[in-house]
């Protein structure tokens, strides 16, 4: 069936030369609806094609993931990296110069973070079969199923922590490789060498950004299950060493760290219950670790430097932890101390100058105050919870490693010096980086203006020598979804170097620059598509790690690898040992090249195409059409993939009018791949190359900062589909419902097909759709104009015709199931509104896919199941009621289980479309 599918959609195709407004994905929908209303097809037969479509779109990643990593071989990735240790410590030997070789080998290579949010798109059987593939070429055999879990922030945890293990164990490997070349090349000076070419770090338990569910006591938990996880493994190294004692020392470590994150699990919620776990944890214990720095130092006289450079890199944990608050928390939190007579609050902005000045007075006259956990329970503005949780956690669980304060939506100084004084309040300023994110359209816009201000703060300049770096971090989430993901990594790229120059300017050049980059969408937040080269350079390109360097900064890489799909580079022990080869292979040929790229030198074109692109992206997220089409079907087209809302306050299937900024980043993108065209990467380029396109294309063909863009365009472009976009835009087309029977092919269907014609009739979502698809047919033709004038391999998409056939197959049948739904749920009888929710809304639930608030009401309506007579034991007789107790039998059987069904298959379309497209979560 499936390739007969495909073989129709091949044939369809062509008929859009003769006749340009048909619409083949749409047309082999209405074939799919039509063999499942006459009964040809089933879905249970169509469950099968999505099961296999799946399994295929399984492969596809597999086939992906190998492609982006290989070589996967164990042995011949431990030989290439030898022979690049070896040739760093010829030149070293030869110039006399072993401080140069250890400071190459001692300085990360990139900053690894485990990040989570709705990104586990896969289960923990399709993850393993995935890897699986990968390393050993072996075809997936998994087929996608319906039961699907949605996994819980203590799953979430889980994969993190296998993860972070397979990739401590792939780092430790090559730092065995080090020291041993070391040890050939330098016999006299080796044993000073700790090397350290990753760390790694996970947010996940610690993100307080856009949740209420992680309590305090969950994030000590988890940190305590990691120390118990982490000594273990210690342990366990200690003993293959011969080092008996000290892996029985790490073992009572472990079971002491375990035995405090039980207790964490307890009531925390009760003051008796809390009191005894508290006086527990903290009453002190001989078997407690909380530095291993005794620990590190006997393991280096020892000659064990392998293991005692795992646990200078580690920590006490499984590597190092983000926490992250939002901007507003901590402005509610600082109010209580810079505003005690409520000038803020009767109109002062915390941005102010009169704001600004007192919270300098505060930083300066700040003491350290103590806390326990009766004040981490009493304390109610959650910024300051997690500085006592962290207060907490340096003081009873890991006192070396330090941890990251990401602030989201920082806009402003004055939210970073608000993070300062609380460090400062509670003592862990020397232990805690504060770290602004630049994410938004403003902070983007105004991010230089910030690090100029910033760095200038007497304050800010004394932390970031305390801790000797200067830590922002920058998301393309946010940033993608308002402007686009080409000008979002320009205007990052931008503020990376405005950075440098501020960093420069106020006398921090021999501090280092760690800058984060969370990837973010790109083409479905799996980072740049073209190649592992190009996941590395895209968001901190060479041309701004030019700019540091002409400063003479040191940067600090950081990168996030994002929820279970993104883990899957970890995924195996070869896939790990592959992923830290590749970045070690790729990592110094990054800072080569940069500045001379013309992209930067001919900013007369580069810099109005990057403003026009922006441009036309934000009136596009601003125009009806396009809000109309995303909120369409609210988030009825993407399954639940985290433990993380998709969406903030407002309800989107109730209000059409709902802001898109009410959905998250993440979801919102989602949507996007889930209607067949990524706006939000190619949207405007053609048209701002309008005029300009030879000189364009011979720019950004010529430049690997432009060939990195095209790559991603071509990418996107190849797969992406407008016909499919206004496909489901005449799902609400009263005139394709009225004229479907209209022939009297389907007069079957004639009363359904009326009430939805009738339905239909004023509802805008059809229009809409039409107009969005114009807009963007106009603008993709621009784009095709632009291409004409770069060589062909510079967008190079290979098998992408082959892949935009199966995605056009996986969205005719959705949209053969949607209709099947919407047929089902009109012919619903009438039944009176329970709870103010009437006949009417249900359908119009269905026809947002708000199909499980639907099929509820429907249920409440028509039991199946009612109390029976039978169940009573009555004295006196009744002969009511006199109809069959399962009356309503019939209506579950011909609508309810009908469109139960065809919903269960809609997020398994919507996971293969997303697997073959590529996209995480």
């Amino acid at each position: 069936m499936i390739e007969t599918y495909r073989q129709r959609l091949g044939e369809l195709h062509a008929r859009t030369a003769e006749t340009p407004l048909f619409n083949p994905v749409f047309q082999l929908g209405l074939e799919i609806s039509r063999a499942l209303e006459a009964g040809e097809v089933t879905l249970a037969g169509l469950a099968g094609v999505i099961a296999e479509l799946g399994r295929e779109g399984l492969q596809a990643r597999a086939d992906r993931l190998a492609g982006l990593l290989a070589p996967i071989d164990d042995g011949a990735n431990l030989a290439g990296f030898r022979a690049q240790v070896e040739a760093s410590a010829a030149q070293a030997k030869a110039a006399g110069d072993f401080a140069a070789f250890r400071a190459r080998w001692e300085a990360p290579l990139l900053h690894i973070v485990f990040t989570a949010h709705p990104t586990f798109l896969l289960t923990p059987a399709e993850y393993g079969a995935v890897a699986g593939s990968a390393v050993t070429g072996v075809p997936v055999a998994l087929a996608t199923t319906v039961e699907r879990p949605s996994p819980a922030l203590e799953d979430e945890h889980g994969a993190v922590l296998a993860a972070i293990t397979r990739a401590m164990a792939a780092r430790d490997r090559l730092h065995a490789v080090v020291l041993e070349v070391a040890a050939a090349a330098f016999p006299d000076q080796w044993r000073d060498l700790t090397p350290c070419l990753f760390r790694l770090a996970t947010w996940v338990g610690y993100d307080m950004d856009g949740r209420t569910d992680i309590g305090w006591a969950t994030s000590l938990r988890f940190r305590a299950e990691e120390k118990a996880v982490r000594l273990g493994h210690y342990a366990e190294a200690a003993a293959a060493l011969g080092e008996a004692a000290l892996a029985q020392r790490l073992r009572q470590a472990a079971t002491q760290a375990a035995g405090v994150a039980a207790l964490l699990a307890g009531d925390t919620d009760d003051p008796a219950a809390l009191s005894a776990i508290a006086n527990r944890v903290t009453a002190g214990d001989a078997d407690a670790l909380t530095s291993l720095t005794p620990i590190i130092a006997d393991l280096r006289t020892r000659g064990h430097l392998g293991l005692a450079a795992a646990m200078a890199a580690d920590g006490l944990g499984m590597g190092h932890i983000h926490f992250r608050v939002n901007a507003a928390q901590l402005h509610n939190a600082i109010r209580r101390r810079i505003d005690g007579d409520g000038g803020l609050d009767s109109g002062l902005d915390l941005g102010s100058g009169q704001a600004l000045i007192r919270l300098r007075r505060l930083l300066a006259e700040v003491k350290p105050l103590r806390s326990n956990f009766a004040a981490l329970a009493v304390e109610s503005t959650t910024a300051v919870r997690q500085f006592l949780a962290m207060a907490a956690m340096l003081k009873h669980i890991d006192e070396d490693a330090p941890i990251r304060l990401l602030i989201a939506e920082c806009e402003q100084p004055q939210t970073v010096l608000a993070a300062l004084y609380f460090a400062r309040l509670f003592g862990i300023d020397h232990k805690v980086d504060v770290s602004p994110l630049f994410e938004t359209e403003t902070a983007l816009e105004h991010g230089g203006r910030f690090l100029d201000a910033l760095l200038a703060e007497p304050a800010y300049r004394a932390h970031a020598r305390l801790r000797g770096r200067v830590a922002i971090q920058t998301g393309f989430s946010d940033a993608g979804r308002f402007v686009g993901q080409i000008p979002a990594a320009l205007a990052i790229e931008r503020l990376q170097g405005r950075l440098a120059r501020a960093m420069k300017a106020n006398g921090l050049a021999d501090v280092a620059a760690l800058i984060f980059n969370t990837h973010g969408e790109s083409m479905g937040r799996g980072a740049h598509p073209a190649s592992f080269t190009d996941r590395l350079a895209w968001p901190l390109s060479r041309w701004a790690r030019a700019q540091f360097a002409a400063a003479g900064i040191r940067v600090e890489a950081e990168a996030s690898f994002q929820g279970g799909d993104g883990f899957l580079f970890f995924g195996a022990d070869a896939l790990a040992l592959a992923t830290l080869t590749r970045i070690a292979d790729i990592t110094p040929g990054l800072a080569e090249g940069g500045a001379a790229d013309e992209f930067y030198t001919r900013t007369d074109l580069s810099l109005d195409y990057y403003r026009m692109i922006r441009r036309h992206q934000r009136g596009l997220f601003e125009a009806r059409p396009y809000a109309r089409a995303i909120t369409a079907f609210g988030l009825g087209l993407i399954p639940t993939t985290g433990s993380r809302r998709l969406k903030r306050q407002s309800d989107l299937g109730r209000d059409r009018d709902a802001s898109l900024r009410s959905i998250r980043a993440i979801p919102h993108n989602a949507i996007l791949q889930q209607l067949g065209y990524p706006v939000n990467v190619l949207a405007g380029v053609g048209t701002a190359a309008a005029g300009a396109q030879e000189g364009l294309g011979a720019l950004m063909s010529g430049s690997a900062r432009g060939r990195q863009i095209l790559g991603l365009v071509g990418a996107a472009n190849a797969i992406a589909s407008i016909k499919t976009l206004a496909a489901y835009g005449e799902l609400f087309n009263s005139a394709y419902w009225a004229t479907r029977p209209y022939r009297g092919t389907e007069m079957a269907l004639a009363r359904p097909c009326l009430a939805l014609a009738e339905r239909l009739v004023e509802d805008d979502r059809s229009g809409q759709f039409r107009r969005l698809a114009s807009m963007l047919r106009v603008d993709n033709i621009k784009l095709r104009q632009l291409l004409a004038h770069v060589p062909e391999e510079a967008v190079a998409a290979p098998a992408a015709e082959a892949t935009r056939r199966t995605l056009g197959v996986l969205h005719a049948v959705r949209l053969g199931l949607m209709q099947h739904m919407f047929l089902r749920v009109v012919e619903v009888p009438a039944f009176s509104a329970r709870n103010d929710i009437s006949r009417d809304d249900v359908i119009e639930m269905i026809l947002s896919l708000r199909v499980d608030e639907a099929l509820a009401q429907l249920r409440r309506a028509f039991p199946v199941s009612a109390p029976d007579l039978a169940d009573y034991a009555m004295a006196e007789p009744s002969d009511w009621p006199d109809g069959d107790p399962a009356a309503y039998a019939g209506i579950q059987r011909r609508f309810i289980a009908p469109i139960a069904e065809a919903a269960r298959l809609i997020p398994l379309t919507s996971i293969a479309i997303a697997n073959h497209f590529g996209a995480h979560g």
